[in-house]
């Protein structure tokens, strides 16, 4: 909301908490506690609708967008995106629905955690199931979900942040190793050095709350988050545990040694630092030079096929 305010464009919400309500229009936003009125008058300005919920209250939301606004365009942000399309399809929204997902954000939470420029050059999830399955069918990808792809890639670009077009399947892959596992380990991490006492806690230092800064994120929020991705999570962690035990084993040796995890942590470490930036709240901050562009004419030819290429890339999309 702040962004796009901040671009001139027209943007209207709704919150179940009064206090952040209250909070937000303050802030000179327009900003409602009626779910019913605001997705009413979503739909008599043909709005594009961003859904902004923890997972567990997606359907409910999506129950009242199927009451009060049948036929807006609908994207989200939330963290994991199968669960929402198996929403989406239960509920029929596929021909209006692109999810989202904005790669960036910081422990803390409500109103007064957001501010302008949040998502300055973060990837910005956005997806495109519902076209590949037409595509893959033969079948014409309809004008409408073409232009709403559209919609939710400029809505990106005018927060700052650039789209990535990826399937959610892969989605939720991709964040259960860079998102939703840190969490893990965050929370896991904040008990040990807490067990060590005063003392331990009195030495902590950078590494230590860096390491640890996401387990200040609200507990049911990290529940849903890794609740709801639970089929990519739990390899991804069999992963890790698996290191982590190689990792005991050299340490508990004769000769301690973890020579093998250093240097291929290393490794990657500096991989992945080639196709990122400085911004430290950002899960996934880019170089404008270090991820792949393609510009994409979605109802153009071949364009869903261009989007899987973008995606086995990591590239970014830009539409026109």
């Amino acid at each position: 909301m702040r962004d796009l305010a901040g671009h001139g464009e027209q943007v209207f919400g709704y919150t179940r908490s009064r206090s952040a309500t209250r909070a937000a229009q303050k802030d000179g936003f327009d900003v409602s506690s009626d779910l019913a009125q605001t997705l009413t008058r979503a739909a008599e300005s043909d709005a594009l609708l961003v859904v902004a919920v923890p997972m567990d209250a997606v359907s409910g939301v999506f129950d009242a967008i199927a009451e009060h606004a049948g036929h807006c365009g609908i994207t989200d942000v939330v963290s994991v995106k199968k669960p929402v399309y198996d929403l989406v399809r239960a509920h029929g929204f596929q021909a209006r629905y692109v999810g989202g997902h904005p790669m960036a954000g910081t422990e803390n939470s409500g109103w007064g955690a957001s501010h302008e420029g949040l998502f300055h050059r973060a990837a910005w999830a956005v997806t495109y199931d519902f076209a590949y399955e037409l595509d893959a069918a033969g079948e014409a990808v309809p004008e409408s979900w073409s232009r709403l792809f559209t919609n939710v890639c400029a809505l990106a670009a005018l927060t700052g942040a650039e789209a990535v077009p990826v399937s959610v399947a892969r989605h939720d892959e991709a964040v259960a190793r860079v998102s939703h596992l840190p969490h893990v380990i965050a929370e896991a991490l904040a008990i040990v050095g807490d067990h060590g006492g005063t003392l331990a806690q009195s030495l902590a230092a950078g590494s230590f709350k860096g390491a640890t800064r996401v387990a200040g994120t609200d507990p049911s929020l990290v529940r849903n988050m890794c609740e709801t991705n639970a089929d990519a999570l739990v390899p991804v962690l069999d992963e890790y545990i698996a290191l982590l035990s190689s990792a005991r084993d050299g340490l508990s040796g004769e000769n301690p040694s973890m020579q093998e995890l250093a240097e291929a942590g290393n490794r990657s470490y500096v991989r992945i630092g080639a196709r990122s930036g400085a911004r430290r709240e950002s899960v996934s901050p880019v170089k404008i030079s270090s991820r792949p562009v393609m510009r994409v004419h979605p109802g153009g030819p071949g364009w869903v096929a261009q989007l899987k290429q973008i995606e086995a890339l990591g590239g970014r999309v830009e539409v026109f």
